[in-house]
């Protein structure tokens, strides 16, 4: 794919998330990832930040997903598409095993796992990717269509 075929302007933004939770969205199992303020919808790279939180691969839903799986840290190692960022309103059970009561639940759908991860930098909040690592990451999906 090449920068010709892109949507102009700001389409994608880069998510960081932590360790094993990276790894069980590209699983499929976690399809919904929880922060603190609400974010648009729309396409993220897929950041796995450098920290993996040791206790959440003792608990039975982590594990479950995450068996078998690499936890690759300080890379992009997917595309995904945030469809809808909501809170769970007060007293209504949570929408997902994932979602956490009070946190803004990004729900995220179309996730394509990298071949290769793409070794960069990630950062708080929604950030834009360079146009360098966009490009790597795009050269690894040739069918992926934003």
């Amino acid at each position: 794919m090449s920068a010709v075929t892109l949507p102009a302007g700001d389409w994608i933004r880069g998510i960081s998330v932590k360790q094993p939770y990276g790894a069980a969205i590209l699983a499929g199992a976690k399809t919904v990832e929880n922060r603190a303020v609400r974010w648009r919808t729309g396409w993220v790279l897929l950041h796995t930040s450098r920290t993996v939180d040791r206790s959440a691969l003792r608990t039975p839903l982590v594990a479950r997903a995450v068996r078998g799986r690499d936890l690759v840290t300080g890379a992009v190692v997917g595309v995904a598409r945030i469809t809808n960022c909501h809170q769970d309103p007060e007293g209504v059970p949570p929408c997902s095993p994932w979602a956490h009561p009070g946190a803004w639940h990004l729900v995220l759908a179309d996730v394509h796992e990298l071949p290769l991860p793409v070794p960069a930098r990630g950062q708080l909040g929604p950030w834009r990717p360079v146009p360098d690592l966009l490009e790597r990451v795009l050269q690894q999906l040739p069918h992926f269509r934003p």
